[in-house]
């Protein structure tokens, strides 16, 4: 169950935002074999104003948060970091330099399911 937090500057059409939702979900689903139905994600918006990046960097800059269970390997998280931005470089023409993921791997007593921690 990755939790995804996209971070973009606003102004980004329903198309775009979809899309980008969808070569992430993909992503998680082709190299860590989460299920279609698996999907917690969320776009922030923010107005350029308050998006501070590096120079160089373009409108299309996000930053990508993936929180999941602990237990993938190096090599899974490689290809997955790989695989989600291949799609968003050929899908939505975005530069890789303009892309940042971020895993996260809280141990398993960080997380509440329902109301029960996860063992």
């Amino acid at each position: 169950m990755p939790l995804v937090r996209i971070e973009m500057i606003k102004g980004k059409s329903p198309e775009y935002k979809k899309n980008v939702l969808d070569c992430i979900h993909e992503g998680l689903m082709e190299t860590i074999g989460i299920e279609d139905w698996d999907r917690f994600q969320r776009i922030i918006e923010i107005d350029p104003d308050d998006f501070e990046t590096a120079p160089g960097k373009t409108e299309a800059f996000m930053i990508i948060e993936i929180t999941m269970f602990p237990g993938r390997s190096k090599e899974q998280k490689k290809a997955l970091i790989e695989n989600i931005t291949k799609k968003l470089c050929e899908r939505l023409s975005i530069q890789a330099t303009d892309i940042f993921i971020v895993i996260n791997e809280p141990p398993n007593e960080n997380w509440g399911l329902g109301g029960r921690q996860k063992q």
